[in-house]
């Protein structure tokens, strides 16, 4: 059982090391952007 816990570990930070996964602390995945870039308005 402690195998398969530190096997979801390793793949959960290896999609986020590769980029796979999304940062949704900012409300990302509903906020416009460009290309995937969000412009600063002020």
């Amino acid at each position: 059982m402690t195998f398969v816990i530190a096997l979801f570990f390793v793949l959960i930070l290896a999609a986020a090391i590769t980029g796979h996964t999304a940062d949704t602390r900012d409300s990302a995945d509903w906020k416009p952007s460009d290309e995937g870039f969000r412009h600063i308005v002020q």
